[in-house]
């Protein structure tokens, strides 16, 4: 897939896009905290090939090749703006089959893409999403901020990211331990799901417990199926990728 950088809004977002077929929806990846376009590695491929979907992989704002943050402070409701960024790169892209592909962060932007712009998304793949604050996600951060101190994190991280990883990392970790943040919840938006959600969560998910998955399912509108994988942690897909490209591919089969 080749790479390009678009203008949305003013926001310089990097994406690969691979639009083979128009009749065809798009699988459109969202990537966590932490992620990029590259840390994806083959996976967007190879559930393309898997489908016969068209795919676009984006960077966020200020992530991997996009444009950088302007400060790491975030308001609370950092992740509804994201999918309102989204919703006006489909809009300049004229995408209007997507299939959400979100994983962490990035299946909350999902669930609330789906939830405020029921007529652009065809389904979500929901990948260890959140809805609300927990200790353990709060747990798991104190221990990325420790290991960010005391060990080469942010050496690598700066491979994807080049001079935007402290100010993505504050972000991410500074914004979820402020005490605003803690009543941060997306629960009312749920209902207004109407397509078919499949939630993809590790049974160890170091970052979110299952009460993710049970509120989310509990109150969608719309069709939907969960998928708990034993002994699996937060990052499914590249854990296990086989197990978890083979369930996304019959699910995208059977309801697209």
């Amino acid at each position: 897939m080749k790479g390009q950088i678009i203008d949305v809004k003013g926001h310089k977002l990097y994406l690969e896009y691979f639009n083979s077929d128009e009749k065809r929806p798009a699988i459109i990846f969202l990537h966590d905290s932490l992620g990029s376009v590259q840390l994806w590695r083959d996976f967007p491929a190879k559930l393309c090939e898997a489908t016969g979907c068209n795919v676009l992989v984006y960077d966020r704002l200020g992530y991997g090749k996009s444009a950088p943050m302007v400060t790491h402070e975030r308001p609370v409701n950092y992740m509804e703006l994201e999918a309102d960024l989204l919703n006006d790169l489909l809009h300049k892209l004229n995408i209007n089959n997507a299939i959400l592909f979100g994983h962490s962060d990035g299946g909350t932007i999902a669930l609330i893409m789906a939830a405020k712009y029921p007529e652009k998304v065809k389904a979500v793949i929901c990948e260890a999403g959140h809805i609300f604050v927990e200790e353990v996600t709060l747990k798991g951060i104190h221990e990325a901020v420790e290991a960010y101190q005391t060990t080469n994190l942010a050496e690598r991280l700066q491979k994807y990211h080049g001079d935007k990883v402290d100010t993505l990392f504050k972000a991410w970790t500074e914004t979820w331990t402020r005490d605003d943040y803690r009543n941060w919840n997306i629960e009312y938006l749920l209902k207004d799901i109407v397509c078919p959600l499949l939630f993809i969560q590790g049974e160890a998910d170091e970052y979110g417990t299952l009460g993710q998955v049970e509120k989310t399912v509990s109150q969608v509108s719309g069709h939907v199926e969960k998928f708990i994988i034993p002994g699996i942690g937060h990052t499914p897909h590249k854990e296990s990728p086989e197990l978890v490209l083979g369930r996304v591919t019959q699910f995208i089969e059977e309801y697209i």
